[in-house]
Protein backbone atom coordinates (compact mmCIF):
# COMPACT_ATOMS: atom_id res chain seq x y z
CA UNK A 1 0.00 0.00 0.00
CA UNK A 2 1.31 3.33 -1.02
CA UNK A 3 2.31 6.75 1.07
CA UNK A 4 -0.16 9.48 1.47
CA UNK A 5 1.05 11.75 -1.98
CA UNK A 6 2.89 14.37 -1.35
CA UNK A 7 1.32 17.98 -2.58
CA UNK A 8 1.84 19.23 -6.38
CA UNK A 9 0.78 22.46 -5.62
CA UNK A 10 2.96 24.28 -3.08
CA UNK A 11 3.23 27.78 -3.15
CA UNK A 12 6.10 27.84 -1.22
CA UNK A 13 8.42 27.45 -3.73
CA UNK A 14 7.87 31.23 -4.29
CA UNK A 15 9.13 32.20 -0.67
CA UNK A 16 11.76 30.05 -0.36
CA UNK A 17 14.95 32.66 -0.96
CA UNK A 18 15.06 36.94 -0.72
CA UNK A 19 15.55 36.77 -4.44
CA UNK A 20 12.26 34.72 -5.21
CA UNK A 21 10.31 36.36 -2.77
CA UNK A 22 11.44 39.82 -4.47
CA UNK A 23 10.96 38.67 -8.00
CA UNK A 24 7.32 37.88 -7.28
CA UNK A 25 6.23 41.12 -4.80
CA UNK A 26 3.10 42.31 -6.28
CA UNK A 27 3.09 45.75 -3.94
CA UNK A 28 5.63 47.89 -4.15
CA UNK A 29 6.88 51.22 -2.52
CA UNK A 30 8.77 53.93 -3.99
CA UNK A 31 10.09 56.99 -1.76
CA UNK A 32 8.33 58.78 -4.57
CA UNK A 33 4.98 57.38 -3.02
CA UNK A 34 5.37 59.25 -0.15
CA UNK A 35 4.55 63.00 1.01
CA UNK A 36 5.32 64.21 4.34
CA UNK A 37 3.29 65.86 6.81
CA UNK A 38 5.14 69.17 8.62
CA UNK A 39 3.92 71.83 10.94
CA UNK A 40 5.48 74.92 10.96
CA UNK A 41 4.40 77.35 13.88
CA UNK A 42 4.80 80.96 14.15
CA UNK A 43 6.68 82.82 16.68
CA UNK A 44 9.39 80.21 18.10
CA UNK A 45 13.10 80.22 17.47
CA UNK A 46 13.75 76.20 17.68
CA UNK A 47 11.97 73.29 17.03
CA UNK A 48 9.56 72.41 19.74
CA UNK A 49 9.10 68.47 19.72
CA UNK A 50 5.40 67.31 19.66
CA UNK A 51 4.98 65.03 23.04
CA UNK A 52 2.46 62.78 21.63
CA UNK A 53 3.89 62.09 18.80
CA UNK A 54 8.12 61.01 19.19
CA UNK A 55 10.12 62.26 16.50
CA UNK A 56 8.09 65.37 14.60
CA UNK A 57 8.31 68.71 15.79
CA UNK A 58 7.09 72.31 15.08
CA UNK A 59 9.00 73.71 12.90
CA UNK A 60 10.19 76.96 12.31
CA UNK A 61 11.12 78.72 9.37
CA UNK A 62 14.46 77.76 9.30
CA UNK A 63 13.94 74.28 9.87
CA UNK A 64 11.15 73.72 7.91
CA UNK A 65 12.98 74.97 4.61
CA UNK A 66 15.77 72.32 5.97
CA UNK A 67 13.31 69.57 6.05
CA UNK A 68 11.97 70.53 2.78
CA UNK A 69 15.64 70.34 1.06
CA UNK A 70 16.09 66.55 3.00
CA UNK A 71 13.08 65.57 1.63
CA UNK A 72 14.15 66.37 -1.78
CA UNK A 73 17.35 64.97 -1.93
CA UNK A 74 15.63 61.71 -0.19
CA UNK A 75 12.96 61.83 -3.30
CA UNK A 76 9.86 61.31 -1.74
CA UNK A 77 6.81 62.77 -3.30
CA UNK A 78 6.35 66.39 -1.51
CA UNK A 79 5.29 67.91 2.07
CA UNK A 80 1.86 68.36 3.05
CA UNK A 81 2.33 71.86 5.13
CA UNK A 82 0.24 72.71 8.06
CA UNK A 83 0.45 76.22 9.75
CA UNK A 84 0.38 77.02 13.65
CA UNK A 85 -0.42 80.55 14.39
CA UNK A 86 -0.28 82.89 17.07
CA UNK A 87 -3.42 84.70 16.77
CA UNK A 88 -7.09 82.85 16.05
CA UNK A 89 -10.39 84.46 15.48
CA UNK A 90 -13.84 83.20 14.57
CA UNK A 91 -13.40 83.79 10.91
CA UNK A 92 -9.21 82.22 10.71
CA UNK A 93 -8.45 85.49 9.49
CA UNK A 94 -5.03 84.22 9.24
CA UNK A 95 -5.22 81.46 6.75
CA UNK A 96 -5.70 84.04 3.69
CA UNK A 97 -3.51 86.39 5.15
CA UNK A 98 -0.81 86.55 2.45
CA UNK A 99 1.59 87.39 5.72
CA UNK A 100 -0.23 84.36 7.91
CA UNK A 101 2.41 81.72 8.76
CA UNK A 102 1.40 78.91 6.53
CA UNK A 103 1.54 81.40 3.41
CA UNK A 104 4.79 82.49 4.44
CA UNK A 105 6.09 79.18 4.72
CA UNK A 106 4.83 77.99 1.46
CA UNK A 107 6.47 80.99 -0.06
CA UNK A 108 9.85 79.82 1.48
CA UNK A 109 9.49 76.14 0.77
CA UNK A 110 8.72 77.08 -2.90
CA UNK A 111 12.05 79.62 -3.35
CA UNK A 112 14.01 76.29 -1.91
CA UNK A 113 12.76 73.54 -3.30
CA UNK A 114 11.02 74.27 -6.70
CA UNK A 115 9.53 72.24 -8.56
CA UNK A 116 11.98 69.20 -6.96
CA UNK A 117 9.19 68.62 -4.66
CA UNK A 118 5.86 68.58 -5.11
CA UNK A 119 4.46 71.69 -2.13
CA UNK A 120 0.91 70.83 -0.89
CA UNK A 121 -0.98 73.22 1.22
CA UNK A 122 -4.00 72.14 3.80
CA UNK A 123 -6.73 74.12 2.79
CA UNK A 124 -8.91 74.18 6.26
CA UNK A 125 -9.88 76.76 8.54
CA UNK A 126 -9.52 74.72 11.79
CA UNK A 127 -6.09 75.75 12.69
CA UNK A 128 -6.88 79.22 12.32
CA UNK A 129 -10.06 79.66 14.15
CA UNK A 130 -10.47 80.27 17.76
CA UNK A 131 -12.97 77.67 17.44
CA UNK A 132 -11.04 74.64 15.76
CA UNK A 133 -13.85 74.00 13.39
CA UNK A 134 -13.63 73.58 9.75
CA UNK A 135 -15.57 76.19 8.93
CA UNK A 136 -17.42 79.76 9.67
CA UNK A 137 -20.11 79.24 12.87
CA UNK A 138 -23.47 80.25 12.88
CA UNK A 139 -26.59 80.28 15.03
CA UNK A 140 -28.62 78.26 12.45
CA UNK A 141 -28.34 74.99 14.46
CA UNK A 142 -32.38 73.05 15.24
CA UNK A 143 -32.42 74.43 18.78
CA UNK A 144 -30.71 77.82 17.32
CA UNK A 145 -26.96 76.07 18.45
CA UNK A 146 -23.65 77.04 16.98
CA UNK A 147 -22.72 75.13 13.46
CA UNK A 148 -20.45 75.10 10.47
CA UNK A 149 -22.22 77.35 8.10
CA UNK A 150 -21.39 75.26 5.18
CA UNK A 151 -21.45 77.98 2.36
CA UNK A 152 -20.21 80.97 4.32
CA UNK A 153 -17.32 78.59 4.75
CA UNK A 154 -16.77 77.87 1.08
CA UNK A 155 -16.33 81.65 0.60
CA UNK A 156 -12.99 81.45 3.17
CA UNK A 157 -12.13 78.61 1.09
CA UNK A 158 -11.64 80.15 -1.95
CA UNK A 159 -10.27 83.15 -0.24
CA UNK A 160 -7.64 80.71 1.54
CA UNK A 161 -7.37 78.75 -1.89
CA UNK A 162 -6.21 81.89 -3.46
CA UNK A 163 -3.26 82.67 -1.02
CA UNK A 164 -1.91 79.59 -1.35
CA UNK A 165 -1.81 79.56 -4.93
CA UNK A 166 -0.21 82.57 -4.43
CA UNK A 167 1.95 81.63 -2.63
CA UNK A 168 3.18 79.02 -4.74
CA UNK A 169 1.39 75.49 -3.43
CA UNK A 170 1.60 73.49 -6.34
CA UNK A 171 -1.29 71.40 -4.47
CA UNK A 172 -4.17 72.31 -2.51
CA UNK A 173 -5.73 69.67 0.14
CA UNK A 174 -9.53 70.61 0.48
CA UNK A 175 -9.58 68.91 4.23
CA UNK A 176 -12.68 70.69 5.45
CA UNK A 177 -15.85 68.24 4.10
CA UNK A 178 -17.86 71.15 3.53
CA UNK A 179 -20.04 70.24 0.35
CA UNK A 180 -19.11 71.85 -3.46
CA UNK A 181 -16.10 72.61 -1.83
CA UNK A 182 -13.95 71.63 -5.03
CA UNK A 183 -16.25 72.89 -7.37
CA UNK A 184 -16.11 76.56 -5.00
CA UNK A 185 -12.50 76.60 -4.86
CA UNK A 186 -12.11 75.48 -8.51
CA UNK A 187 -13.87 78.53 -10.09
CA UNK A 188 -12.40 80.72 -7.84
CA UNK A 189 -8.93 79.38 -8.82
CA UNK A 190 -9.70 79.43 -12.70
CA UNK A 191 -11.47 83.20 -12.61
CA UNK A 192 -7.70 84.29 -11.32
CA UNK A 193 -5.76 82.39 -13.30
CA UNK A 194 -4.29 79.63 -11.62
CA UNK A 195 -6.23 76.95 -13.89
CA UNK A 196 -2.77 74.57 -13.45
CA UNK A 197 -2.99 74.16 -9.75
CA UNK A 198 -3.97 71.07 -8.23
CA UNK A 199 -7.17 69.87 -5.93
CA UNK A 200 -6.34 66.63 -3.67
CA UNK A 201 -10.09 66.23 -2.39
CA UNK A 202 -10.13 64.57 0.77
CA UNK A 203 -13.17 62.74 -0.18
CA UNK A 204 -13.49 60.40 2.70
CA UNK A 205 -12.55 61.69 5.54
CA UNK A 206 -13.51 60.29 9.11
CA UNK A 207 -14.42 61.11 12.30
CA UNK A 208 -11.46 59.37 14.52
CA UNK A 209 -10.27 58.64 18.03
CA UNK A 210 -7.00 59.05 16.24
CA UNK A 211 -6.60 62.58 14.98
CA UNK A 212 -5.67 63.57 18.75
CA UNK A 213 -1.58 63.53 18.65
CA UNK A 214 -2.51 66.39 15.48
CA UNK A 215 -4.77 68.18 17.60
CA UNK A 216 -1.55 68.90 19.98
CA UNK A 217 0.80 69.62 16.78
CA UNK A 218 -1.49 72.38 15.55
CA UNK A 219 -2.84 73.29 19.32
CA UNK A 220 -6.21 72.97 18.36
CA UNK A 221 -8.93 74.69 19.90
CA UNK A 222 -11.48 72.79 19.24
CA UNK A 223 -13.95 71.80 21.50
CA UNK A 224 -16.30 68.34 20.61
CA UNK A 225 -16.12 67.25 17.62
CA UNK A 226 -16.52 67.60 14.07
CA UNK A 227 -19.28 64.82 13.48
CA UNK A 228 -21.55 67.09 11.94
CA UNK A 229 -19.26 66.76 9.18
CA UNK A 230 -17.15 64.45 8.83
CA UNK A 231 -17.87 61.24 7.77
CA UNK A 232 -19.46 58.08 10.60
CA UNK A 233 -16.73 55.22 10.04
CA UNK A 234 -20.16 52.90 10.57
CA UNK A 235 -20.68 54.02 6.71
CA UNK A 236 -19.05 53.15 3.32
CA UNK A 237 -21.71 53.98 0.86
CA UNK A 238 -21.53 57.74 1.57
CA UNK A 239 -17.88 57.44 0.82
CA UNK A 240 -18.55 56.41 -3.11
CA UNK A 241 -20.83 59.36 -3.47
CA UNK A 242 -18.74 61.56 -1.84
CA UNK A 243 -15.90 60.20 -4.93
CA UNK A 244 -18.64 60.68 -7.50
CA UNK A 245 -19.21 64.36 -6.27
CA UNK A 246 -15.69 65.40 -5.91
CA UNK A 247 -15.32 63.75 -9.32
CA UNK A 248 -17.88 66.03 -10.81
CA UNK A 249 -16.64 68.72 -9.29
CA UNK A 250 -13.30 68.74 -10.57
CA UNK A 251 -10.87 67.11 -8.64
CA UNK A 252 -7.58 65.88 -9.67
CA UNK A 253 -6.60 63.67 -6.68
CA UNK A 254 -8.73 61.86 -3.88
CA UNK A 255 -8.09 61.21 -0.48
CA UNK A 256 -9.02 58.95 2.48
CA UNK A 257 -8.01 59.40 5.90
CA UNK A 258 -7.50 57.51 8.44
CA UNK A 259 -5.84 54.77 6.15
CA UNK A 260 -5.48 51.74 8.06
CA UNK A 261 -8.99 51.77 10.21
CA UNK A 262 -10.44 52.17 6.59
CA UNK A 263 -8.57 50.15 4.00
CA UNK A 264 -11.68 48.59 3.00
CA UNK A 265 -12.51 52.61 1.43
CA UNK A 266 -8.82 52.93 0.13
CA UNK A 267 -9.55 49.77 -2.25
CA UNK A 268 -13.39 50.58 -2.99
CA UNK A 269 -11.87 54.30 -4.16
CA UNK A 270 -9.49 53.02 -6.13
CA UNK A 271 -11.57 50.56 -7.72
CA UNK A 272 -13.52 53.36 -9.12
CA UNK A 273 -11.74 56.65 -9.05
CA UNK A 274 -10.55 57.55 -12.68
CA UNK A 275 -7.91 59.94 -10.75
CA UNK A 276 -5.21 59.07 -8.41
CA UNK A 277 -5.97 58.22 -4.84
CA UNK A 278 -4.30 59.09 -1.83
CA UNK A 279 -4.33 57.71 1.35
CA UNK A 280 -3.28 59.70 4.70
CA UNK A 281 -1.65 57.58 7.71
CA UNK A 282 -2.28 60.09 10.76
CA UNK A 283 -0.69 61.21 13.40
CA UNK A 284 -2.76 58.43 15.83
CA UNK A 285 -1.38 55.47 13.66
CA UNK A 286 1.68 57.00 13.47
CA UNK A 287 1.88 57.19 17.56
CA UNK A 288 0.56 54.09 18.25
CA UNK A 289 3.43 52.47 16.11
CA UNK A 290 5.69 54.99 17.50
CA UNK A 291 4.60 54.22 21.50
CA UNK A 292 4.90 50.30 20.70
CA UNK A 293 8.60 50.43 19.55
CA UNK A 294 9.51 52.53 22.18
CA UNK A 295 8.41 49.90 24.71
CA UNK A 296 9.97 46.89 22.87
CA UNK A 297 7.06 45.41 21.70
CA UNK A 298 6.90 45.75 18.33
CA UNK A 299 10.24 46.29 15.60
CA UNK A 300 9.26 49.83 14.25
CA UNK A 301 10.91 49.78 10.79
CA UNK A 302 9.15 46.54 9.98
CA UNK A 303 5.89 47.74 11.74
CA UNK A 304 6.18 50.90 9.59
CA UNK A 305 6.83 49.14 6.48
CA UNK A 306 4.14 46.75 6.44
CA UNK A 307 1.62 49.64 7.31
CA UNK A 308 2.63 51.57 4.43
CA UNK A 309 2.98 48.64 2.25
CA UNK A 310 -0.78 47.41 3.04
CA UNK A 311 -2.02 51.01 2.30
CA UNK A 312 -0.33 50.66 -0.67
CA UNK A 313 -1.87 47.21 -1.64
CA UNK A 314 -5.06 48.53 -0.97
CA UNK A 315 -4.90 51.04 -3.65
CA UNK A 316 -3.27 54.24 -2.61
CA UNK A 317 -0.95 55.68 -5.14
CA UNK A 318 -0.38 58.36 -2.65
CA UNK A 319 0.97 57.94 1.29
CA UNK A 320 0.76 60.93 3.56
CA UNK A 321 2.55 59.60 6.69
CA UNK A 322 5.06 61.49 9.24
CA UNK A 323 7.61 57.65 8.56
CA UNK A 324 8.39 59.31 4.59
CA UNK A 325 11.69 59.90 5.86
CA UNK A 326 12.30 56.97 7.66
CA UNK A 327 10.62 54.64 5.12
CA UNK A 328 12.80 56.45 2.29
CA UNK A 329 15.91 55.73 3.93
CA UNK A 330 14.74 51.94 4.46
CA UNK A 331 13.75 51.78 0.85
CA UNK A 332 17.25 53.26 -0.30
CA UNK A 333 18.89 50.27 1.72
Amino acid sequence: MSGPTAPVLRPRRLRQSPALRRLVQQTRLHPADLVLPVFVREGIDEPVPIEAMPGVVQHTLDSLVTVAREAADAGIGGLMLFGVPVDKDARGSGADDPEGILNVALRAVVDAVGDRLVVMADLCLDEFTDHGHCGVLTATGRLGELVVDNDATLERYAAMGLAQARAGAHVLGLSGMMDGQVAHVRAALDAEGFADTVLLAYTAKYTSGLYGPFREAVQSSLVGDRAAYQQDPANATEALRELELDLAEGADMVMVKPALPHLDIVAAVAQRSTVPVAAYQISGEYSQIAAAAARGWIDRDRAMMESLLSIRRAGAQVILTYFALDAAAALRG
